[in-house]
């Protein structure tokens, strides 16, 4: 099955920039990611997703899982599992590993679901 590949454009932009705050992202008291190379995405009439390098998240707290997801604009998508002493956070993190051009400066960056973390910019 072939997948439509879309570019971003008028009707469905996509922007994306250096973030120039520092972001932290935890788990409660937890921190799994403190970054100050973070990038904005945004994308259509969506809230900005901060992508961060994956180097900036401490990898202790990293489980890949088998889960993956397609997006004709971004590419396919792929998912991380938080383990914190808490318990997991299923699926929490996801990243485009060979994302479309149009968005390549995503490559080696993560995003984290914003309602299961706590993510602070400053």
């Amino acid at each position: 099955m072939s997948r439509e590949i879309k570019t971003p454009g008028p009707d469905h932009p996509i922007v994306i920039e250096k973030n120039p705050e520092r972001v932290v992202v935890r788990v409660g008291d937890q921190v799994v990611a403190d970054t100050t190379a973070a990038l904005a995405l945004r994308e259509a009439d969506y809230p900005a997703v901060q992508y961060i390098p994956l180097a900036d998240v401490d990898q202790a707290f990293l489980k890949e899982t088998d889960t993956s997801t397609y997006c004709p604009y971004k590419g396919d998508a792929s998912y991380y599992t938080l383990v914190t002493t808490g318990g997991e956070l299923t699926d929490v993190i996801w990243t485009y590993r060979e994302p479309y051009p149009a968005v390549a400066e995503i490559a080696g960056h993560v995003a984290f679901y914003p309602d299961k973390v706590s993510l602070s910019q400053s």
